[in-house]
């Protein structure tokens, strides 16, 4: 089974899991500075965005040079711990679904081409030094370890 195929099945899984967590876990905060379910899915659904972005500009641009974002402002501006839980998750399936078919869109040559200048050493969940080459192979699946570290998080905070 190829990556993309995985991650769909990976985010129905998912899916089915979180639409099925009680309310009063979904808006527990774990401590006052860490966040909550609601606020992870509502990062999930930010990185999303900019992920999208990143892996649609990577199929024509000679680099892999991205714009960061201020991630706890972002959670904070969208004030994710008042939305609806259901409303979240519905959000962050559809999106990493889209995501998932640019994903399966990509041809192989795009997927496994060495690029040389990039800003993985600052914007991939696991790193890359910036002497390294990298692919956008690689960028997708660090950003499927990034959701699947995060859901881990969720997880535990259920237990």
């Amino acid at each position: 089974m190829n990556f993309q195929s995985a991650f769909k099945t990976a985010i129905q899984t998912h899916y089915e899991r979180l639409s099925k967590l009680p309310l009063t876990i979904a808006d527990k905060k774990p401590a006052p500075d860490k966040w909550s379910p609601k606020e992870i899915i509502g990062h999930l659904i930010d990185s999303a965005c900019n992920n999208h972005r990143r892996f649609v500009q990577a199929q024509w641009q000679e680099n892999m040079i991205f714009d960061g974002y201020q991630q706890d402002k972002w959670v904070d501006t969208q004030a994710y711990q008042t939305v609806n839980w259901q409303e979240l998750v519905d959000l962050w399936r559809l999106y990493n679904l889209h995501i998932c078919r640019i994903m399966e869109n990509t041809s192989p040559e795009k997927l496994e081409k060495e690029v040389k200048e990039h800003n993985l050493h600052l914007v991939a969940m696991v790193t890359v030094p910036a002497e390294e080459s990298v692919t956008l192979g690689y960028f997708m699946k660090d950003y499927i370890f990034h959701i699947e570290h995060h859901l881990k998080q969720i997880y535990y905070l259920s237990a």
